[in-house]
């Protein structure tokens, strides 16, 4: 793994499906960490309540503020998070539908990552 043909970068992805059984708690949860981070003096005022509405109206974008990615690997040695990305939709979930068959290769997804330039939103 030491060739010089071998990237030391690797792409890890991961897909979540999460049922919101509690949209109050999720919301406040959300709440306090945009509390929490506002006392950090580089939030500006029309930032936070920008993410307070937003976090308030959509259960998805308070999901998003909780999320880290750095979590997943923080604890890994030798592994050092380069960037990161996330986004959240709410959507309609069928277990027994093959769509969501997790085994399946989704080729069209590997064309549209070809295109992108990895400058996302999140970390990096």
């Amino acid at each position: 793994m030491t060739s010089e043909k071998t990237s030391r970068f690797v792409r890890l992805r991961v897909e979540l499906v999460l049922e919101i059984d509690d949209e109050g708690a999720l919301t406040k949860a959300a709440l306090r960490r945009l509390a929490e981070e506002a006392a950090d003096p580089g939030m500006p005022e029309g930032e936070r309540a920008l993410a307070e509405s937003a976090v308030t109206e959509d259960t998805a974008e308070a999901l998003a503020c909780l999320v880290d990615p750095f979590d997943l690997v923080s604890e890994i040695p030798g592994v050092e998070l380069q960037q990161a990305s996330w986004s959240t939709e709410p959507v309609d979930y069928d277990p027994d539908s093959p769509d969501w068959d997790l085994d399946e290769d989704d080729d069209d997804d590997d064309a549209a990552d070809a295109d992108d330039d990895g400058r996302a939103g999140g970390i990096g």
